[in-house]
């Protein structure tokens, strides 16, 4: 049973459901999934963990070896006596997360991998991997709290608003929450790193890892350039005249401005140039002058593949909170429930450079409804 002193981050009515539970731990050799292990550890939980090796292409000397972050995990679990093992995942990346993101650059989209590894891998293959090991549930690092009463499990913002991971997670349903644990959800990042340094971990001070889930950080067009073929092409603008040159338009995004290589244009200002369109049939990207320039503005969108926390949708239309990307500050909108699996978003403001394949996600203050994939804006 939980130590009642060290227990705070538990949803409400774990101790009534599992009595004597085993939880599996995603060590993923960071300090966030190694204080999450410290909390489980502290609050008297029968626990192991596992280490999810996810991607084998041979890596060079410059970027992220994933036996480095396997050395800390082994540490961190070595300090605590929590026994470990490793499961190699990679497969299922490949087919679930991998060829999906391909895909949807090869369309010209630019889609969120993270939140898809979390959906198949973290909490799929990864927790059915967990049950065959006799798991009851799998603690995460990440920074996510869910509550719950007798009907219902919520997600909810992590405590740290700059480190809140909910955007990543509103693919989880019922299921899931009820068999997951968020150990530093409540806590702020400072403190997981001291609580860390305390506990003598020695990856207490380890930099955040970045870049695409697992694959870790690289030069991301040299990256994608070996899987997705490319040429290059006309940078444009809206007027259809040719003001520079591009290195193949899938590997360019809404809003972007670094790596167009366009200045000094003739009869132009000198304002900034941005990505306000691309066309990867005819490999053309166009551009414009400013930051939020009309052609980067939407007033709405339409969001397919809709994942809804507690299992269906609210009674539409409604109003809510949205966000299409990361740490984008809430945005009041109005929800219509469209046919099929998607539904309409209205935005109170216009919303500078919504991008299809990104994600919209939905909230009522606190707690996480879900979202969907940006189909269409307008």
């Amino acid at each position: 049973m939980p130590n009642s002193a060290s227990d705070d981050w538990l949803p409400q009515g774990f101790a009534q459901r599992f009595s004597a539970p085993h939880v599996v731990i995603a060590m993923s050799g960071g300090v966030d999934s190694a204080v999450a292990a410290l909390r489980v550890k502290e609050s008297g939980i029968r626990c192991s963990a596992l280490f999810m090796k996810n991607w084998n292409e041979p890596t060079d000397s410059s970027e992220c070896h994933w036996e480095d972050d396997v050395a800390d995990a082994l540490q961190v679990c070595e300090r605590l006596d929590i026994p470990i093992n490793t499961v190699d995942l990679s497969e299922q990346y490949w087919q679930r997360v991998f060829e999906d993101f391909l895909h949807e650059y090869q369309r010209g989209r630019t889609p969120n991998p993270d939140i898809l590894c979390n959906r198949e891998i973290k909490f799929r293959a990864f927790l059915d991997t967990a049950r065959e090991v006799g798991g009851d549930v799998v603690a995460t690092g990440h920074y996510v709290n869910v509550a719950a009463d007798e009907d219902q499990h919520y997600l909810c913002k992590g405590n740290d608003a700059g480190k809140d991971q909910s955007y990543f997670l509103y693919t989880l349903g019922q299921d899931q929450l009820r068999a997951s644990l968020f150990p530093v959800g409540n806590l702020q990042k400072t403190d997981v790193r001291s609580r860390a340094q305390r506990a003598g971990l020695g990856n207490h001070e380890k930099k955040d890892s970045t870049g695409i889930c697992f694959i870790g950080e690289r030069h991301f067009r040299e990256f994608l350039s070996r899987y997705v073929p490319a040429e290059p092409g006309p940078v444009m603008t809206l007027e259809g005249r040719q003001i520079g040159e591009h290195h193949g338009a899938v590997f360019y995004t809404l809003g972007q401005r670094q790596g167009l290589g366009v200045g000094g244009v003739r009869g132009a200002s000198e304002a900034p140039w941005f990505v306000i369109d691309k066309d990867v049939v005819k490999n053309v990207v166009i551009v414009a002058q400013g930051h939020d320039h009309p052609a980067l503005l939407s007033r709405s969108l339409r969001a397919t593949q809709v994942s809804w926390v507690a299992g269906s949708a609210p009674k539409a239309p409604f109003s809510c909170l949205a966000k299409t990307r990361y740490r984008q500050p809430d945005q009041p909108c109005c929800i219509e429930v469209a046919d099929g699996n998607a539904v309409e978003v209205t935005f109170a403001d216009p919303q500078r450079a919504v991008t299809p394949g990104q994600s919209v996600v939905f909230y009522a203050g606190n707690r996480c409804l879900g979202g969907g994939i940006i189909d269409s804006t307008a």
